[in-house]
């Protein structure tokens, strides 16, 4: 059973909050409407619930909140809004990396993809689905876990009818299977239709909780809907009629030519309508909202009303059952710790006492980081570009025959701060993160990108790997193209190319990192790519100043004091690997490439903690 208990938004400027002591329930293997117009508080309350939105109340998921379940994916499938995620993204590419987020097989993207009919879409990119296809890639995104309780805002709006059906139909065979459903909406028909029970909310607060069959009496009552070009004519012969009949009759003008009659059938308004002459072309019945406090303003409340026949239109009863508005569910003690749930999802690890410890979402973050990366038409295009943009650059280079042999290898011309493969790898990097602020594929699960060191060292590793194949491939590339060009026996590889290699792989690796944490401190791709800029703009002349006055020692003969400190005696090999590794690192661009990871590193985690993200 799914339990709110006092769910309290924190109210801003002043205002009162947009969701005020709200107190209800799901029952599993129902479906359940939480009822408003906009404005009420719904999309706030599932926030609410989801722990997305800062306030006090509780909400139990078969017994447990949000924050102990173990995956919550496997637990609560939500759908919130439009269906997040690059739009560039293909439908296929999509659900397997959510997969490797919610920790299930790949191959349930298969399933869900068939499950819910868009078969031949695979290949489709997000961004050009129709709003149908949308609607169902973010139902099988929630169901890709297999959880119990769904929660849905307004999964309906803008469907068309058949689409509806199906959506509603998919609900209602999720709730019978037992689960548990609960999905908002502003139309009370709609509720009748596809609900077991509503919910009704009013400026964030509880005006009704019943069972479908009596929110139909006592909030919505039978209308006869009538279209005719002599509108004003039928009215006033209908209230004529009922006035001397003595029958509450009440008569609604709408827009354009049409009419509500509440308190009549569609027989006595057409015998009315042929017996004065009055031409028909639409007599339907149809079931209106009853008008009564705190109801969702419906297509009869538009014009005015006029109450025939000695009685007004019925008051609906009351809206609020009896402890409706405060009342503790069965299965919550008056202290408010609830009861244990019947789980059948327990996977997490197990703490003192029996609790569970939540596991943190991406639940595979490498499979989910090199997923993104390769989902995206970002990753091909920056490499082409660096590889096109570094052999044009080096075959100019090489034709003058004066730059040094490195330089033309990078394609890296003294005017430029940085050469373009190290600014790719950076590119790269920043898109990590960036990427994931700009269209958070993992918003739906548990808010907004988990600040998390699993994925952080997985976009790392993945962003270093990548670097170091496009540094291999640049040169490789460049060489190649240049002994073409210009005759092997030109262009000799020079014999300290182990040194050359260690600082070029160590510059690329460097650059991307830079992106990578600069994006995720500032969660902007251009923040990324404002700090890999600022290492050879600011950090690196800084560093020539610092390195090279008349005051600096010399750190020679560090290897063999470092073995001696350590202890157990190493190979001359490894003396020489030492010393050429801290040559790179002592280059003024080493240092400063060093001391620009150390910072954004640290601001990485200094902003981690201060948002305390619940992953």
């Amino acid at each position: 059973m799914l339990q709110a208990i006092g769910l309290t938004s924190t109210p801003r400027r002043d205002r009162p909050p947009a969701v005020d002591d709200l107190t209800f329930d799901a029952r599993p293997g129902a479906v359940t409407a939480l009822l408003g117009p906009a404005g009420s508080g719904k999309t706030t309350t599932l926030r609410l619930m989801l722990e997305l939105e800062p306030g006090r109340g509780t909400t139990y998921f078969r017994g447990r909140p949000l924050h102990r379940i173990a995956h919550p994916p496997r637990e609560v499938g939500v759908l919130l809004g439009d269906i997040p995620g690059h739009p560039s993204r293909t439908l296929r590419g999509q659900l397997r990396m959510l997969c490797a987020a919610t920790g299930v097989p790949a191959s349930r993207a298969e399933e869900l993809t068939r499950a819910v009919g868009l078969d031949g879409l695979e290949r489709r990119r997000i961004g050009t689905l129709p709003i149908g296809a949308d609607r169902r890639l973010g139902l099988a995104a929630a169901l890709l876990g297999d959880p119990h309780t769904l929660l849905l805002d307004e999964p309906g709006a803008g469907l068309s009818a058949s689409e509806s059906g199906w959506l509603h139909a998919l609900l209602r065979a999720h709730a019978d299977g037992g689960g548990t459903v609960l999905y908002t909406t502003a139309d009370p028909k709609d509720a009748v239709r596809n609900a077991d029970r509503v919910v009704t909310l009013d400026a964030g607060r509880l005006v009704g909780d019943q069972d479908v069959t009596e929110f139909s009496r006592t909030r919505l009552r039978p209308r006869v809907s009538v279209r005719t070009p002599q509108a004003a004519r039928l009215a006033a012969v209908v209230t004529q009629e009922a006035r001397a009949a003595r029958r509450p009759v009440e008569v609604v003008a709408e827009d354009g030519n049409r009419l509500s009659v509440y308190g009549s059938d569609c027989a006595a308004v057409g015998d009315t309508a042929f017996r004065h002459g009055v031409p028909i072309h639409r007599l339907a019945a149809e079931t209106g909202d009853s008008g009564g406090s705190g109801a969702p303003a419906g297509r009869g409340r538009s014009g005015p009303r006029t109450a025939v026949g000695g009685g007004g239109p019925e008051s609906g009863g009351s809206d609020r059952e009896p402890g409706a508005g405060g009342s503790v569910p069965a299965d919550v003690t008056p202290s408010g710790s609830a009861t244990p749930g019947s789980a059948t999802r327990e996977t997490g690890a197990e703490e003192p006492g029996g609790a569970r410890r939540p596991a943190r979402s991406p639940l595979r973050p490498l499979r989910y980081e090199i997923r993104r990366l390769l989902g995206v038409p970002s990753t091909p295009l920056v490499v082409a570009a660096v590889l096109l943009v570094s052999v044009t650059l080096a075959l100019l280079l090489g034709r003058g025959g004066r730059a040094a042999l490195p330089a033309v290898l990078a394609g890296w011309p003294a005017l430029s701060p940085l050469p373009p493969a190290a600014l790719g790898a950076g590119l790269l990097g920043a898109f990590s993160f960036g990427e994931e602020y700009r269209y958070p594929a993992l918003t739906t699960g548990r808010g907004a990108v988990p600040r998390r060191p699993g994925l952080l060292m997985a976009k790392l590793t993945v962003a270093a790997a990548v670097a170091l194949a496009l540094g291999a491939a640049v040169v490789v590339v460049d060489l190649e193209v240049l002994r073409f060009v210009y005759g092997g026996e030109l262009i000799a590889v020079p014999r300290n190319w182990p040194t050359m290699s260690a600082s070029w792989l160590g510059l690329m690796i460097g650059c991307a990192w830079a992106g990578v944490l600069g994006a995720g401190v500032f969660r902007a791709a251009a923040a990324g790519v404002a700090a890999v800029l600022a290492v050879p703009v600011a950090f690196v002349p800084l560093m020539q100043k610092v390195l090279t006055g008349p005051s600096v020692r010399s750190a020679a003969g560090l290897p063999s004091r470092l073995r001696e400190f350590a202890g157990p005696q190493w190979s001359p090999a490894v003396d020489r690997w030492l010393a050429g590794g801290l040559r790179v690192l002592g280059q003024p661009a080493g240092v400063a490439l060093s001391l620009t990871l150390t910072g954004l590193f640290c601001a990485y985690v200094f902003t981690g903690l201060r948002r305390k993200a619940r992953w």
